[in-house]
């Protein structure tokens, strides 16, 4: 039987570097009685109340990874740092350990970077007497020891208890986010919808038919094809050829705003991705979402910052798709920009054809 995590009154969250602001300001909103304490680049630091459950990362958007923190460990080497974050947090059944950077690597040296981690990973895991094969991923229940390496001779101690996706995750981190795209997929958006995929659990289900707004050169669609979906991109842009000659695939060589209204019966599902600011963003879905043609049961959508200051509208963004008639839930992902990925499904709604198969 694994204990629980020990009492301590500081909570850590990884973000994506310049998101403190942002991750600060959404906890004040969604959990006031969190009060901000220490940060740095990639880290924000919050004094939890007496007796309150920790967050999930899920609550706070910004956030990649949760943890409760124990403090700092510093040493010369990375065996004196292995066996100091032990001696901190203790032996209490830890199942797993996760350890990453503060500030993620360049692409260039991922490599290289994720090397280093396993290394002092199955250091950690050797001084708690883990199997050192034990993989990165958690499994939900597991408690976790996590390892933030703050600088090269510093690191940030504590556990969480794994639960959802991002928390088996090391950081909350998707494994692929900092490593080159797998070879033949199209671009980013293939990474960021595949995230969004486990993240969210979108209800996808072969068959459905999908329409992509601002679709070009075709990353998302190809992740849609792969689902198993009809999949119907919108973009004056011509999509990557190994998406456009797809059976599944029809595009619509046109602005997203000059599509008929008529065009959407029969689409399960609208996505968009489109470096555009995010009101006109909500505006081309808005058109589509509120559209008597249309009987959407979900929308997935991207919606660019500009500055990170306009992350404060949030709240503002979501209630325009509750207003729709949708319920939605927000999350920056790991694989993703400076930007925030919306998922909401129509409220008291679940197609047929969501409840024959399960998710993909």
């Amino acid at each position: 039987m694994r204990l629980a995590p020990p009492t301590t009154e500081f909570l850590l969250c990884g973000c994506q570097p310049g998101a403190e602001a942002a991750l600060r300001h959404r906890a004040a909103e969604a959990l006031p009685a969190l009060r901000p304490a220490a940060w740095r680049r990639g880290v924000v630091t919050f004094r939890l109340p007496p007796g309150q459950a920790p967050p999930r990362a899920a609550d706070l958007v910004f956030a990649c990874g949760v943890f409760q923190s124990l403090g700092q460990v510093r040493g010369d080497s990375d065996a004196v740092l292995a066996a100091a974050a032990v001696t901190l947090a203790g032996r209490r059944g830890f199942a797993n350990v996760h350890l990453w950077h503060r500030v993620p690597p360049a692409r260039g040296v991922a490599a290289e970077a994720a090397a280093e981690i396993d290394h002092r990973r199955t250091l950690v895991l050797a001084e708690l007497g883990l199997d050192p094969a034990t993989p990165t991923r958690a499994v939900p229940g597991d408690l976790v020891l996590d390892c933030l390496v703050d600088e090269a001779d510093r690191w940030w101690v504590g556990p969480h208890r794994a639960d959802d996706v991002t928390s088996c995750w090391p950081g909350g981190i998707h494994p692929a986010a900092h490593l080159p795209l797998p070879e033949g997929v199209v671009s980013r958006a293939w990474l960021k919808l595949a995230e969004a995929i486990e993240v969210f659990g979108i209800p996808f289900v072969p068959g459905q038919r999908a329409v992509e707004l601002g679709a070009s050169p075709g990353g998302a669609c190809q992740r849609l094809l792969e689902a198993g979906l009809e999949v119907v991109g919108v973009d004056p842009a011509p999509v990557d050829a190994r998406v456009a000659g797809q059976p599944r695939f029809t595009q619509w060589r046109m602005r997203a705003r000059d599509v008929p209204l008529e065009r959407f019966r029969g689409v399960t599902w609208l996505v968009a991705d489109m470096n555009i600011d995010p009101k006109s963003t909500l505006a081309a879905l808005g058109r589509v979402a509120t559209a008597r043609q249309a009987r959407l049961e979900g929308i997935v959508a991207t919606l660019k910052l500009p500055d990170w200051s306009r992350a404060a509208e949030l709240p503002d963004w979501l209630a325009a798709f509750r207003g729709w008639g949708y319920d939605p839930r927000a999350r920056q992902l790991s694989t993703a920009g400076r930007e925030v990925c919306v998922v909401a499904t129509r409220r008291g709604k679940i197609g047929r054809s969501s409840r024959k198969r399960p998710p993909t």
